[in-house]
């Protein structure tokens, strides 16, 4: 599990932004990522990911990823961070160009990392949900 975990991760902070993209992600990096992970059965395929994903408590999985954001934080000795609102690229209801994913993200320039991010609530703005994510 801690292997499908972290190439989700380094998947998805180098763009990919399906399973299918993870997968190919994880194929093309294989030798990289088995200088730190087990991987005794290689790379998973994207219905093994969805699989996990499927079953993980969300609540959960972001307290850990929060936990090691702190960490992350407290390395870089409270460096500024950036604050930025975007819409998901590619989230958009089926005949409908409007998009559905509104999100706003922190980011440390000095990581390459996004430490948090949030949804932005319906009928909402970006300023009200940047509060809530500065707490975390």
């Amino acid at each position: 599990m801690i292997d499908i975990i972290a190439i989700n991760i380094c998947a998805t902070i180098c763009g990919a932004n399906n399973w299918e993209a993870v997968v190919a992600y994880g194929i093309t990096k294989y030798e990289w990522l088995k200088t730190f992970l087990a991987l005794p059965n290689g790379i998973p395929s994207h219905d093994t990911l969805i699989r996990l994903f499927a079953r993980l408590k969300s609540e959960e999985l972001q307290s850990c990823f929060i936990s090691w954001m702190q960490a992350v934080h407290q390395v870089t000795n409270g460096e500024l961070l950036n604050v930025d609102g975007k819409t998901l690229r590619g989230a958009k209801e089926r005949g409908n160009n409007r998009s559905l994913i509104p999100m706003v993200s922190v980011w440390s320039a000095t990581n390459h990392l996004v430490l948090g991010q949030r949804k932005v609530a319906e009928k909402s703005n970006e300023i009200t949900a940047i509060p809530e994510l500065l707490k975390i």
